[in-house]
């Protein structure tokens, strides 16, 4: 079994969202960022979390969902340097899945169908819904390096576009692969879980 980790970006600022959206609760009560590791940490043994400094309320609530946590001090800077954050505290490994803390629709199947790609050889994979891009986005450990010096508020997009002809496309019937909460209005419709 390939060493694959689970890699989930909540260190956002929601400026948008007009509070602290990953710990704003779904209807089910659940909080948004807990939702999404806990998909994720159905399917993967090992996540690590990456929150903003200050954040210690939400740090304790992915403790508590088995995640490691690690806080990004250069947050700010955008989702690169979280990105980078999380690599580094996650070391090198066979595989990462990238998933994001506020996209708590995506389904387990979506999830487990990436990281059978990435167990399978693939050096990137995702999930496409409707031929968009979504999440988690899987990445070999041969882009360890690279994912230490991703900077910036683009994350991961360069280095996919410089590797895409390298990327599986998994076509899944799952809208929450490219559902993120940027808004209240976001919340609704609710999807079901």
């Amino acid at each position: 079994m390939k060493n694959i980790v689970g890699l989930l970006l909540a260190a956002g600022s929601a400026k948008r969202f007009g509070s602290d959206k990953l710990q704003h609760p779904l209807p089910h009560g659940v909080s948004i960022a807990v939702q999404a590791a806990r998909h994720l940490k159905s399917e993967l043994d090992r996540v690590v979390a990456v929150t903003k400094p200050g954040a210690d309320e939400l740090a304790a609530q992915l403790k508590n969902e088995g995640c490691e946590v690690t806080v990004c001090e250069n947050a700010a800077d955008g989702m690169g340097a979280s990105l980078a954050c999380a690599a580094r505290a996650a070391g090198e490994a066979d595989g990462y899945l990238v998933a994001l803390g506020d996209m708590p629709f995506v389904r387990r199947t979506s999830i487990a169908a990436v990281r059978a790609a990435l167990a399978d050889g693939a050096a990137l994979a995702a999930p496409y819904f409707r031929a968009r891009r979504g999440h988690p986005v899987g990445m070999a450990g041969s882009f360890y390096a690279e994912l230490l010096r991703l900077r910036g508020d683009e994350g991961a997009k360069r280095l996919l576009a410089a590797h895409e002809n390298r990327l599986v496309k998994i076509p899944v019937g799952d809208p929450g692969v490219v559902r993120d909460i940027d808004t209240r209005d976001d919340l609704t419709p609710p999807l079901r879980i």
